[in-house]
């Protein structure tokens, strides 16, 4: 398990927030190739799932998520509140993705 929890959530069950280290994110912008940009026009003809852009989005989501742990551990802190994703398109050939949200330290309850 990684050593940085991440929920989405106000609290965390079991655990006592004792630092409060502020808003971190992590971000990625990815592109996809010109094939995958073109297969993707004829997927919106014939209709179905766009599996390039399905597995380049899980990815970015996990990039982003591993940033945001970084970002969080740099500060101090062992835990990311809140977390939540955003994203969005830049150019029309770019994808960016968002993880976000507040950095604690937190204690087994009862250990503070």
């Amino acid at each position: 398990m990684d050593d940085i929890i991440v929920v989405t959530t106000n609290e965390l069950p079991g655990y006592e927030v004792v630092e409060v280290y502020g808003e971190v994110f992590g971000l990625i912008v990815r592109s996809r190739n010109i094939f995958g940009n073109f297969g993707a026009s004829l997927r919106t003809i014939f209709g179905g799932e766009v599996k390039g852009y399905t597995t380049l989005l899980s990815d970015s989501r996990e990039h982003a998520l591993q940033r945001l742990r970084d970002a969080a551990r740099e500060k101090g802190g062992n835990a990311v509140l809140m977390m939540r994703f955003d994203s969005g398109d830049i150019g029309q050939v770019m994808n960016e993705v968002a993880a976000y949200g507040t950095a604690v330290k937190v204690v087994p309850s009862g250990k503070s």
